[in-house]
């Protein structure tokens, strides 16, 4: 809840499953937050899953947004639900996995966010703790980061603070004059999580060999970065960007 509640005060939406646990305790704090909230369901949007979180979604339906891509009077299902996280993962700027066993939906979530090229997040916990055994099962397998407050989480959007009027500013005045193609590069890029120039591509939708030379020429701009995990995009001094 306190990370629910942090990321809404950096301007953040709060996306999840409106499941008991993790997923409702997450909406709960972004609606006591006067934030932005949206639940996708497994059923049809006339089918509120779990029943007893029916109030939870009525009050997300006001504040924010209630979506299932099933027709209404579809119910809930098992394979249902693995097939909605796909669209939690491509809804969102990073996913970020708090708790999850072994074999938890958590984890199809991010192993979507992962195949889309989104940052994943996840909060360690205690090693005899089966709640967190699928947590630390992503930091081992994948490129998961780990976080450990709202802070931390805000950094996958690439904000580290919430930006001020002069930072945005700045962002702004370094990206007058670069050309269409390079905006939607560098929208795909991350200032934290480095990325393939395949990944890029796919997010992108630009031919490979372009992407390819378009970062040669950000990086003599300056505004973008080789690292051992891919390339990121730099932010000028004072600067903070939001995805």
């Amino acid at each position: 809840m306190e990370s629910a509640s942090g990321l809404v005060d950096r301007g953040v939406a709060v996306v999840s499953g409106a499941a008991y646990g993790i997923d409702g305790a997450a909406h709960r704090a972004a609606l006591a937050s006067q934030g932005t909230t949206i639940a996708f369901l497994a059923g049809g949007v006339d089918r509120f899953y779990p029943a007893g979180h029916d109030q939870l979604l009525r009050a997300i339906e006001e504040r924010g947004a209630v979506v299932a891509e099933v027709p209404p009077g579809v119910a809930p299902s098992r394979w249902r639900f693995l097939q909605r996280n796909r669209l939690i993962a491509a809804a969102t700027g990073a996913t970020v996995v708090v708790e999850a066993g072994w074999r938890s939906g958590s984890i199809n979530t991010a192993n979507h966010a992962a195949q889309l090229g989104r940052p994943i997040g996840v909060v360690p916990g205690p090693i005899t703790s089966s709640a967190s055994a699928g947590c630390h099962r992503l930091l081992r397998e994948s490129e998961a980061l780990c976080v450990t407050s709202a802070a931390e989480m805000a950094q996958l959007l690439g904000e580290a603070e919430p930006p001020t009027p002069d930072a945005a500013g700045s962002a702004a005045e370094a990206a007058v004059g670069l050309s269409a193609t390079r905006m939607r590069l560098l929208d795909a890029m991350s200032t934290r999580a480095g990325r393939a120039p395949d990944q890029l591509s796919t997010i992108s939708g630009l031919a490979p060999d372009r992407v390819r030379a378009e970062l040669g020429l950000l990086e003599l701009e300056g505004l973008a970065r080789l690292r051992p995990s891919g390339w990121i995009r730099t932010v000028p001094d004072g600067a903070a960007t939001a995805r």
